[in-house]
């Protein structure tokens, strides 16, 4: 739910974790009253892109940033026969989108031959498996994630759909839908996520200490968000030093922030964070889930061309 930071006279900003749709709707209040909306969570493109405005900033790597980091991997052997699986809200749809898109400009003979969008949180797991099996793919590409996910994984394990396929999912490894799965998580998916338990840098050792000395339990990638968060309004503040609108607007652009991950940077063109994502395979240790084979992908080398962004902006300042 968002929350708001309150002065004697307005509100200064609001902040949340949401999804796709409430965020886009929470933007629109932000633009309208000129309220700073600091969208932490969701990965929809338009928050920052096509409804972008100068009242909104988003800390998380978008659903372009995510699946851009992933085409590289599907793409290797040259599966021509594709299929894709989402949820059916402007998440999963542009998810999809975009993978289509930048699969075609590194494999141009590719073919998408189904494609699946249950809606969130109903999908019928037997039926959408049978579906993208009756289409012989060679690849798979899947936007599903918390339960959807899980039940997917389950019928799909269960019938072999991923036998001898590459398969692609953008949120798969975090530890958050990945433990969840237990002894039947995937293995050899390519996902971003969140391997806490092999990271090892200064910046995120003493963020491990501290949260495991907290809290007695290992993060998750959300507890790195929220924290992330906290870290951002600090900065922003210490550098606006005011809670006026406009003064906190302007203070935002170009922000630095140091993460668990290194630091980021809150870009003046689309108030888009270059916050980026671990990129690796799925696999199983001990009857669980993990990630192996991970690399950080900084997010600012993967955003599309500043002259792209800007025809999508509804505004730039």
């Amino acid at each position: 739910m968002a929350q708001e930071l309150v002065t004697r006279e307005k509100v200064a900003f609001l902040m949340g974790t949401l999804p796709s749709n409430v965020a886009l709707a929470v933007s629109a209040y932000a633009k309208q009253h000129r309220v700073l909306f600091f969208a932490t969570e969701p990965l929809s493109d338009r928050v920052v892109w096509k409804d972008g405005h100068r009242y909104v900033f988003r800390l998380r790597p978008s659903t372009y940033m995510q699946t851009a980091m992933l085409v590289p991997h599907a793409a290797k052997g040259r599966r021509k026969r594709r299929v894709l699986v989402h949820p059916n809200y402007e998440y999963g749809q542009s998810a999809a989108g975009w993978f289509r898109t930048l699969l075609k400009e590194q494999q141009p003979d590719v073919e998408f031959v189904a494609e699946q969008a249950p809606a969130l949180g109903r999908i019928d797991a037997g039926a959408v498996v049978q579906a993208l099996a009756d289409a012989r793919p060679d690849g798979i590409f899947s936007a599903l994630f918390a339960t959807d996910l899980q039940k997917f994984v389950r019928e799909g394990n269960t019938r072999g759909l991923f036998n001898n396929r590459t398969v692609v999912n953008l949120l798969a490894g975090e530890p958050e839908y990945l433990d969840p799965m237990g002894s039947e998580a995937p293995e050899g998916w390519y996902v971003t996520g969140y391997p806490w338990y092999d990271i090892k840098s200064p910046e995120h050792d003493a963020f491990l200490a501290a949260y495991r000395k907290r809290f007695n339990e290992p993060p998750r990638l959300g507890s790195v968000v929220g924290y992330t968060a906290i870290r951002t309004v600090a900065a922003l503040l210490e550098r606006a030093k005011s809670l006026e609108t406009e003064k906190l607007v302007d203070s935002f652009k170009d922000l630095k922030v140091a993460t668990p991950a290194g630091p980021i940077t809150f870009r003046q063109l689309d108030h888009q964070s270059t916050m980026g994502a671990y990129v690796g395979r799925t696999a199983r240790r001990a009857g669980r889930g993990m990630m192996v084979d991970w690399h950080y992908a900084d997010g600012s080398k993967y955003l599309p061309t500043d002259d792209f962004i800007r025809a999508l902006r509804a505004e730039t300042k």
